[in-house]
């Protein structure tokens, strides 16, 4: 999780939801685009307006994955118009999410580009697994269930269906099928004609649809079913129209709604009690996946939420914007499932954070950048699991390609561009992937990335060198250069130094400025052992390099020894005491007043 320290950078840079602040919720639904306004007041969401606009984007989607002028034309206007809304709602405040139709287009950037102009406000494109759990949040906040039961979500959208077990507001299962009610009316019905037997035929195929994981949900079990979206909440009328119930959706009613709706013959001719005019065009679709729903599930009652993704989003904002970030606990499960080095990934961590710090101004980075770059510090050696040649491709892999809850698929691309940035050389391609509005942030948290994990290369707890960066205001450096301080232990010679240095950086060209070789005591040399016992003191290690290192060069056993406490060199409160100087000076005129200390050196002992 992030820490403190962290946490405190991010809240200052990205101040948190206040009393009084307005919130907003988009969903680009494959069938109808809807808006949810709440202002937070004391602690809790009070909706203020609700939007709804039948686009019907799956209409407009073909078999390439274009859209149609039309519907595009028909979606942009709708986004303007909800734009025009929350123009006043700060960004950090506003969540607009695509779903499946989006999802599905050859390019969705040439949507979303024009898309997010309209709207005035970021397009995030989420993975039908992340729209089933925030489904589920939106239903679990909405009505909360009984402790310790769980319960079946379905939601029928226009281009995919979710279902979800979920024990209090938790998600345990997800699954998310091509399987919609504007997109299961095109393709059963072309025509719009309707008949026993293509009904029978379809429900054969979407049932097949749901056994895939039906096994999996029947073990869990629930304890009982909710339907959300508008699908359900129109069959859910009709039934009560028709006076099958009192509004929710049994066993017993659906096949008699069915029947009714198959004696029209055709879809324009539906004429259920209760459907409204603009829902008639795909009602058959949606009844259609629910009966396959009912019947490979068992169910027999299914009551219909009000709620549905869009309560789930402004639930999601508030957790966001406190300690219930999702996305924080998705990193930490990542983290454990792939065996990470925490204590690698800290250091990482840290180091980017200390550059982060002296950039972000002039690079005008944000809070939600130092998140990404925290994240991605955290597994970028994910993929080791995989294997150790081209783990950074491997680990961008799966987090591109993974679903990881609270994410949505342009921040995995942008984590993914960072993690396979963060060594060997950047291909043209790195950050295709990346949004535009993303791609200045993306190049720039990579570059922090990048050094930290560089500075970072041996592993190893050394604390590194002062890191001073900054950025050079309207300058194209012709050429950039990083001056390293590299210190090793006596059992590596000069030369293997050297080597390891010129193995690190095989992608640049190096020169060395300075080498020397490390300092070796020659603690079994007479002079040096009566020193140390003159002095009473034991030797230990060096926390840094001194002179001592060039008397060893020329093969002159030598020591450090003087005043202070090392750990205090070169920091502002440097010192030592002034007895120290002479407790010192006292030890070495003891020494040097021993008549086997000038014997020795007579003989060849240099001290």
């Amino acid at each position: 999780m992030i820490g403190q320290d962290t946490s405190a950078r991010v809240d200052a840079m990205t101040p948190p939801i206040a009393d009084g602040d307005m919130l907003a919720a988009i969903d680009l639904g494959s069938n109808s685009f809807h808006m949810i306004v709440a202002r937070y007041t004391l602690g809790q969401l009070r909706v203020v307006d609700r939007l709804r606009e039948t686009v019907r984007m799956a209409e407009g989607l073909d078999t390439r994955g274009g859209l149609t002028a039309e519907v595009r034309q028909r979606a942009l206007a709708c986004l303007s118009r909800f734009g025009e809304r929350i123009r006043d709602i700060p960004p950090q405040n506003v969540r607009a999410l695509a779903t499946n139709t989006v999802r599905r287009l050859a390019a969705p950037q040439a949507f979303l580009v024009p898309a997010e102009t309209a709207l005035g406000h970021a397009i995030e494109v989420i993975a039908g697994r992340e729209e089933a759990r925030l489904i589920y949040l939106g239903v679990a906040h909405a009505q909360p269930p009984k402790p310790g039961e769980r319960r079946l979500v379905i939601d029928i959208g226009g281009g995919s269906t979710e279902c979800i077990i979920g024990s209090g507001f938790e998600a345990l299962e997800r699954e998310s099928l091509q399987i919609g009610c504007v997109a299961s009316t095109r393709r059963f019905f072309p025509g719009g004609k309707l008949s026993k037997k293509r009904w029978r035929d379809a429900l054969a195929e979407v049932s097949a649809e749901f056994q895939q994981f039906a096994s999996t949900y029947r073990a869990l079990g629930w304890q009982e079913v909710v339907g959300a979206s508008g699908t359900n909440k129109a069959i859910g009328e009709i039934c009560a129209a028709m006076k099958l119930t009192k509004g929710a959706v049994t066993a017993a009613a659906l096949p008699q709604v069915r029947d009714r709706l198959l004696e029209a013959g055709h879809v324009d001719a539906i004429a259920l009690p209760g459907l409204s005019d603009d829902r008639r065009p795909i009602i058959a679709g949606g009844i259609l996946v629910l009966e396959a729903a009912f019947n490979v599930f068992g169910i027999e009652r299914m009551q219909v939420s009000k709620a549905a993704m869009r309560e789930g989003v402004l639930r999601d904002l508030l957790g966001r914007a406190g300690d219930d970030d999702p996305r924080e606990t998705s990193v930490e499960a990542l983290m454990q499932r792939y065996g990470i080095d925490r204590t690698q990934a800290g250091r990482v961590e840290a180091t980017a954070l200390r550059l982060f710090d002296q950039v972000a101004r002039p690079w005008q980075l944000d809070g939600d950048d130092l998140r990404k770059l925290v994240w991605a510090a955290r597994v970028h050696e994910l993929g080791l699991v995989i294997a150790h040649s081209q783990y950074h491709v491997h680990g961008a892999y799966v987090l591109e390609h993974s679903d990881i809850a609270g994410f949505s698929r342009q921040e995995q691309q942008f984590l993914a561009a960072l993690v396979r940035c963060h060594r060997r050389k950047v291909p043209k391609s790195a950050f295709d992937a990346v949004p535009d509005r993303l791609l200045v942030q993306a190049r720039r948290t990579a570059a922090l990335l990048r050094l930290a994990v560089l500075l970072h290369r041996s592993h190893e707890a050394d604390d590194i060198p002062l890191l001073q960066a900054g950025v050079a205001g309207n300058v194209i450096a012709p050429s950039a250069k990083i001056q390293i301080n590299y210190r090793f232990a006596p059992d590596k010679t000069a030369a293997q130094a050297r080597t390891a240095m010129e193995e690190l950086f095989a992608d640049w060209p190096m020169t060395v400025l300075d080498l020397s070789s490390p300092a070796r005591p020659g603690l079994d040399q007479p002079l040096t052992t009566s020193f140390v016992a003159a002095v009473g003191s034991q030797p230990g290690p060096k926390y840094g390099w001194t002179d001592v290192a060039r008397f060893s060069e020329l093969g002159i056993p030598a020591l450090n020894f003087g005043p202070g406490d090392p750990m205090y060199a070169h920091k502002d409160d440097e010192c030592c005491r002034l007895a120290s100087l002479d407790e010192t000076l006292a030890a070495l005129v003891t020494w040097l007043d021993q008549d086997d200390v000038i014997k020795l050196a007579g003989e060849g002992g240099r001290p």
